[in-house]
Parts: C-alpha cells; sequence; structure tokens
C-alpha cells in the first residue's frame, strides 16, 4: 500500500493506494473536481452558474448531481445545511482562497435567505442566491475515490472515507491535540469545525460555517463537531447540522439513523459523544 500526501481543493489531501497508478489517478480525479466545482476558479461550472444573471440555468449532469445532493442535506438537515450561502460566505470575507483571505473592518449588510430548486437539468434560484459546494463536493470527491477503487482510504481535509476495517481516526481539538480516537472501520468521517479557516470581521473572529437562516456566521459553545457515516457526503452533512445545533447537536444526532455517532469538542476543551460511539485506547 503506497501512502501520499498531496494539496487540492484547498485542503490537504492524505490517501492510501495500492499502485502509483492509482495515486496517479486519485490526484486526476480531484483536479478534475476542482476544476469543475470550485467557486475559486473563474472558469469553472460553478463560477459561470454564480455569475450567470439569468433565474433558470440548464447545468450539467454532474453539476446537476451535487446539486441534488445540495439539496437532499437541505431536506435531512429541515434547512440547516445549505449550499446556497454563498453569498454570506463571500460578502463576510471569503470570497478567495483563504490564504488570501484578510480582516474586514466593517461587517457586511443583510443577504437575502437562499432560495433554490433543481429540477432535471434545470435550476432555479432566487435573485442574490449563490452556490457553495466545498464541503458537499469534497465529502463526494472521497466517496467517489474510494468506491471506484482508486484508494483503499482517503482523507481532505476533515473527510475521510475507509474501506479499511482497521481504520481508525483521530479527532483534533483547537490546538491539534487528539481529542478522541474514533473506530471507523469501513465507513466515513467528517469533521466541521469554527476553529479553522478563521478571520475578523469588525475586530471579532469569524468562521465559514454560515447560519442559513441569519446568513452570518455561526457562534456558540461548540468548537468542533464529528459524525461518522456510511459516507463522506452524508458524515460532512451531518457534522456541519451537529454543529450549527450548538447545544442539541448530540441529540440531534442520536435521532438521525442515518448517523452512526458523532463526537463535540466544545470552546472550553470538553468532548462528549453519543451512546454507542466506537472510541479507540
Amino acid at each position: 500500500m503506497i501512502a501520499r500526501s498531496f494539496q487540492a481543493m484547498g485542503t490537504t489531501v492524505e490517501a492510501w493506494c495500492r499502485s502509483v497508478d492509482d495515486l496517479a489517478g486519485l490526484r486526476s480525479w480531484f483536479e478534475e473536481v476542482e476544476s469543475r466545482f470550485s467557486r475559486f476558479r473563474p472558469d469553472s461550472e460553478l463560477s459561470r452558474l454564480n455569475d450567470n444573471p439569468a433565474s433558470a440555468v440548464t447545468v450539467s449532469e454532474a453539476m446537476a448531481e451535487l446539486l441534488r445532493e445540495g439539496d437532499r442535506a437541505r431536506s435531512i438537515t429541515a434547512g440547516l445545511v445549505d449550499i446556497g450561502v454563498g453569498a454570506a460566505v463571500e460578502g463576510w470575507g471569503y470570497s478567495s482562497t483563504f490564504e488570501k483571505v484578510t480582516d474586514c473592518d466593517e461587517a457586511p449588510g443583510h443577504f437575502a435567505v437562499p432560495g433554490w430548486r433543481i429540477d432535471g437539468p434545470r435550476f432555479e434560484r432566487a435573485p442574490g442566491t449563490r452556490i457553495d459546494l466545498g464541503g458537499i463536493a469534497k465529502g463526494w470527491t472521497c466517496d467517489r475515490a474510494v468506491e471506484s477503487g482508486l484508494a483503499s482510504v482517503v482523507s481532505a481535509g476533515g473527510d475521510m472515507r475507509s474501506a479499511d476495517p482497521d481504520t481508525i481516526a483521530c479527532v483534533l481539538d483547537d490546538r491539534g491535540n487528539v481529542a478522541a480516537r474514533v473506530r471507523l472501520g469501513r465507513g466515513a468521517l467528517a469533521t466541521s469545525s469554527t476553529s479553522r479557516r478563521v478571520w475578523k470581521v469588525d475586530g471579532r473572529a469569524v468562521s465559514h460555517i454560515m447560519d442559513p437562516s441569519t446568513m452570518a456566521p455561526m457562534s456558540g459553545p461548540v468548537l468542533s463537531a464529528t459524525v461518522v457515516a456510511s459516507t463522506a457526503l452524508d458524515a460532512e452533512i451531518g457534522a456541519k447540522a451537529v454543529l450549527l445545533h450548538g447545544v442539541d447537536g448530540l441529540a440531534w444526532a442520536e435521532e438521525q439513523s442515518w448517523v452512526r455517532s458523532a463526537v463535540v469538542v466544545w470552546q472550553d476543551g470538553s468532548v462528549f459523544a453519543t451512546v454507542g460511539t466506537e472510541l479507540a485506547a
């Protein structure tokens, strides 16, 4: 097994592949997805979609698939996870790759609550709605990489998909220390955090996690949320929902049949998990 890491989709990808050819195929796969779905590439399909002034647009089959997954995320979280928050993400200052993000002196004005729908290849949206596929695309990419046999385990910026029954994943706190070790095995894990990709707006620290009900960065006592699920995409959706639910996140996770387990790290360093979470020593 070959273990390698490389940069893609604005993060570090770690992969365990059977051969050099598989590794090359994996890197090409991540580049293909990034070139199509990145909001930081002006020639990507997503950038062209967001910049198109039309209220209804016909999209490619691949884009329609990602938008349908975004619609499913919105549905299974009762609107809490919404890919339509792109205008708020950009408006609060995250409008370029993160290394270029700078602090802002003033908070932006009000952003309209996103409104959009996908019907076959037809995408419709309310004025001002912009799409951010970041987390959805990252989890989906990891899933496809493992399902296609390009890798046995892929981890991309907190999203992990594994076909190895012996996989153990570490949950880190904001200092990079191990807060918990989770027996993952065959499955997926994702972490959503307010301690990553942080900058200041009007003197206060903000993160890229937007609350679609307020179109502003979320705040609360929970620092990070990690969810284990069957796929990296579902784990990504679940982790963001648990984080946005705040103090009620674990209770919400317990009620979701598609969430296997969840771990939260609070701002004070406390660590809590759902009943039955398989922790490793």
